[in-house]
């Protein structure tokens, strides 16, 4: 008992005072944290200049585009076909991916021998022999009568500009064939397939083994976006933000870059680290000065930089007792499975006795814990090398996705992760310890980068599938310049209905007289009431307008709720609401005994009388106030002041005008351009108005003069004349509104209704299975959950995919990247169709006014309010493109209303007490 104990406590000295030695000795294979930190650092600088465009060509990592867009999505389905070329032998997959949640992917598979003459002969000859087989594979399968997608992995590095296209960089591997460098290998393979002759095969997608490594870890797991290889060779790809590839063109979604890191430190930039031994490797390789990186981290090099660590030292006298044997010093003679089985922790030692045996040398026991303790420097040094660059992949993704914390997968394969007993362990530790801001999970590749080929494939399919659906169902929102002529066409038709006497009972644009006979002429002054009334928030404003050389507009302002039971209660109780808070913010002015005349902004359809008499037609906006439909809405108001004048004594007003808000903002715009003649509304609703001749509008008696029309323009098409244009998606959204009919046009290009025609899109595109994984949450059910902000917030160009999907989150949809972009499609296109039909009325408004004066030629202003123009990012740029198309003949000057439509009710109310004044003049001389 005794003499065991002493015996184990001997052999634990004996391989203490070893493995110090060996520390000392191959100290500079050791690295410190902060090393590993610095290594990263670089890493990080490398990737950067190969994803640049001026840095990309001098860059040593290369970071090529591979032109997979998307990881699976579970959604996946087909009959596809994998070859495999990397090494001596050649695999040729079928895989049929289903929906079966037990078995989702059934492979068979074949592996063919790549001969020494195919390997170091011509292309011909290669791509003769990867034909031959596949016709063997598919004779086998008894499916040479069809026509499977093919995916190509290609283990070599090549350029890409699309899927289905790579043009080989440089031979490795041992790979020595001429004639294909610089080539498209897939022309190559279709051309020798096609001199066969005897099947088709449709190559969708050439990738090489590491991103087929993430695609077969992407199918199992949708969070994978990194890959890896750790093997012969070492490389590593990972989704990077189409934005930051400069190569590439457009700025949406990801894409896999393939970077090629075993060229890294090929500059010199590793130099510092590297040592003697890593020299006289790079010395003896085929490709000297190349792929450095690789030759001290992969396994290809490991076995031989053992042995070359072991000769020098037996040299030196510090093994073997300084022999050295003729195997010893044969290139080779260690092999990178040899160093696996060494560093085994309870047969390591016997399997180095072994080993050093078959070299001709007898080891002591010191020797061989000192030659296994060598392994573990040289394999521990590969594992920090890989756990520093792979940490700058790692923090490159959180960098890109702006996390405070980073979850992902790295899918990985390879013999020297797979085989060697320490290896994985001290990978997934040091990186952890590396990135402690991010939690990584790895993931084996169990099918090899073959099954990846084929996930690529599937996805390139779904995804060509998935576009061609999509394109179609939104192909009925893109209108052609003929679709918009006629649009502006009907609207016209409309107008003049709505101007007839006979017609205008039954036209659907009201075309409704305002008695706004002018535009201002800068002599209004004075102090002016206005109120705002339009929806939920009530305004009432004091307006100083003051005429002469400087003319000033002073305003001031407050803003009153309407409480949810007014806007559904009694006409009594809204006005009397009103009135309250007139009274509340005089007294706030500090003006309470002053008598003012009051313009009212009231935005709902009515007929007027006069400029101070409407009558409301219907209520809108969620408004269902008993006793007002029907009413002059000015008596109404007039009557809630009599009320507070019997309650409080002294409160009187002097109701000068009723607007819509529409005439509001040409009025505010014509007061600082004269040419103002057109009002639009483009926000919750839609709406325009526009001087029109008064021999035109025949519901007015008189022809001289203009007077202001309010058109009331969101109920075109309530006629059925835009039938042919609405989608099944606006009948939807019509369908479950307040007021299924009516303001059709208004639903297909206002703020309040775009956000209901993306969500019943979106619905269906989930129902398809082309979003959301399939999957239609209860967020997505609800009405009116996509408000027009957060359609300007998701196209808003400045706004990158990941930011996109922050506020599909914040909705409470967990979208991925892809479901992102077509989100964004979807409400690109929806809005850019709202944008051109109302461009098409407006059009229509322009060119009718230049023919009502017979001119060849119009310059006019448009004055414009609402939160789609204004806030949209492209809507006011579009709806300007379409009337400029569609009008070539007018000069349209769009002017933003700054004010919004409680100064024009000011300024109306100006004009009027102006006219008012002038018609008093004339009478008076007349008397």
């Amino acid at each position: 008992m005794i003499a065991a104990q002493l015996l184990a406590y001997y052999f634990t000295e004996l391989k203490d005072d070893q493995v110090k030695k060996i520390d000392k000795y191959l100290y500079s294979m050791r690295f410190s944290d902060e090393t590993l930190h610095d290594i990263k650092c670089r890493f990080r600088r490398e990737l950067e200049n190969g994803l640049g465009r001026d840095t990309h060509t001098t860059a040593t990592v290369k970071m090529l585009p591979t032109f997979v867009r998307s990881i699976p999505d579970g959604s996946e389905k087909g009959d596809f076909l994998a070859l495999d070329l990397g090494g001596s032998n050649f695999r040729i997959l079928r895989v049929k991916v289903t929906q079966d949640k037990k078995q989702p992917v059934q492979m068979e598979s074949l592996v063919y021998e790549t001969p020494e003459d195919i390997i170091h002969g011509s292309g011909t000859q290669l791509f003769d022999h990867v034909a031959e087989c596949l016709g063997d594979f598919m004779e086998k399968q008894k499916i040479k009568d069809k026509k499977l997608p093919v995916g190509f992995t290609f283990s070599f590095p090549c350029a890409q500009t699309k899927l289905d296209e790579a043009v080989l960089v440089t031979w490795t591997k041992k790979f020595k064939v001429s004639g294909v460098e610089g080539m498209d290998v897939v022309k190559l393979l279709n051309k020798a397939i096609k001199k066969r002759g005897d099947y088709e095969a449709d190559i969708m997608a050439v990738v090489n083994d590491t991103t087929g490594t993430m695609m077969t870890c992407g199918f199992d797991d949708q969070r994978c976006e990194v890959g890896i290889i750790i093997g012969t060779g070492t490389n590593a790809c990972y989704m990077e933000e189409l934005r930051h590839i400069d190569l590439v063109e457009g700025d949406e979604g990801r894409m896999c870059i393939n970077t090629e890191w075993g060229a890294f430190g090929d500059d010199g930039s590793l130099e510092d680290l590297r040592t003697e031994f890593d020299r006289e490797i790079d010395r003896g390789s085929l490709n000297p000065g190349k792929q450095l990186f690789e030759k001290m981290a992969s396994g290809m090099f490991m076995g031989e930089l053992v042995r070359l660590i072991l000769v020098k030292m037996a040299k030196e006298g510090l093994l073997f007792e300084g022999r050295i044997t003729p195997e010893l010093l044969t290139k080779g003679k260690i092999e990178t499975k040899h160093v696996s089985a060494i560093e085994k922790s309870k047969e390591g030692l016997t399997k180095c006795k072994e080993i050093l045996t078959r070299l001709g040398v007898e080891p002591s026991q010191e020797d061989c814990v000192a030659v296994q303790h060598v392994c573990t420097i040289v394999s521990f040094r590969s594992a920090n090398l890989i756990a520093a660059t792979l940490g700058g992949i790692l923090t490159r993704l959180k960098d890109n996705k702006g996390v405070a914390r980073l979850r992902t997968t790295v899918g990985i394969d390879g013999s020297m992760y797979k085989m060697h007993p320490q290896y994985a362990r001290r990978l997934h530790k040091t990186v952890r310890r590396l990135v402690p801001d991010s939690d990584v999970r790895f993931l084996l590749s169990e099918s090899g980068s073959a099954k990846g080929a084929a996930m690529v494939t599937a996805v390139a399919y779904r995804l060509a599938d998935q576009t061609r659906q999509i394109a179609q169902t939104l192909a009925e929102f893109r209108l052609s310049k003929a679709q918009l002529l006629e649009v502006k066409k009907r609207m016209r038709t409309e107008i003049e209905n709505g101007l007839g006497k006979k017609t205008h009972d039954s036209a659907t644009v009201k075309m409704l007289p305002t008695y706004v006979r002018s535009t201002p002429d800068g002599t209004e002054n004075g102090d002016f009431l206005a109120l705002d009334l339009g929806g939920t928030n009530f305004r009432v404003l004091l307006v100083k307008i003051r005429s002469g050389k400087r003319r000033t507009v002073e305003m001031h302002n407050k803003i009153y709720a309407i409480p949810i039971e007014v806007m559904q209660g009694t006409g009594e109780e809204l006005f009397d609401h009103i009135v309250h808070c007139i009274s509340d913010f005089l007294d706030y002015m500090g003006m309470k005994s002053a008598r003012l005349p009051l313009g009212f902004t009231f935005s709902f359809p009515c007929h007027q009388k006069s400029l101070d008499a409407g009558i409301l037609v219907n209520w809108t906006k969620g408004f269902k106030c008993t006793d007002c439909e029907g009413e002059d809405v000015v008596e109404l108001l007039r009557e809630g002041i009599k009320r507070k004048e019997m309650e409080d004594g002294e409160f009187d007003l002097d109701v000068v005008a009723v607007v819509n808000d529409t005439v509001g903002t040409m009025m505010t715009c014509a007061y600082e351009e004269p040419t103002c003649e057109v009002g639009l509304i483009a926000g919750t609703g839609s709406n325009a108005c526009y001087m029109e001749e008064m021999r035109n509008i025949e519901t007015v008696e008189g022809n001289e003069g203009r007077m202001c029309v309010n058109m009331e323009w969101g109920a075109f098409g309530d006629n059925g004349c835009l039938d042919d244009i609405r989608t099944q998606y606006d009948c939807a959204v019509d369908e479950n509104s307040l007021n299924e009919g009516k303001q059709r046009y208004e639903k297909m290009c206002s703020g309040m209704y775009l956000g209901e025609i993306v969500r019943n899109i979106l619905i269906d595109l989930t129902k398809r299975g082309f979003l959301f994984r399939g999957k239609i949450s209860e967020t997505l059910k609800t009405r009116g959950i996509f408000e027009t902000k957060f359609l300007s917030q998701i196209e808003s160009d400045r706004l990158a995919l990941l930011q996109v999907r922050a506020i599909l989150q914040q909705l409470g949809l967990d979208s991925t990247c892809d479901d992102s972009i077509i989100v964004k499609e979807v409400c690109s296109t929806v809005s850019l169709r709202a944008a051109q039909i109302c461009g098409a009325g407006m059009a229509g408004v322009v060119d009718k006014i230049r023919e009502n004066r017979g001119l060849d030629h119009l310059d006019v202003t448009v004055g414009v309010d609402g939160t789609l123009y204004k806030l949209h990012p492209h809507f006011s740029r579009i709806f300007h493109q379409t009337v400029k198309e569609l009008a070539p003949k007018c000069n349209v000057n769009f002017l933003l209303s700054e004010d919004g439509s409680g100064k024009g009710a000011a300024l109306i109310t100006a004009v009027g007490c102006r006219q008012r004044a002038q018609e008093a003049q004339q009478a008076a001389q007349q008397a």
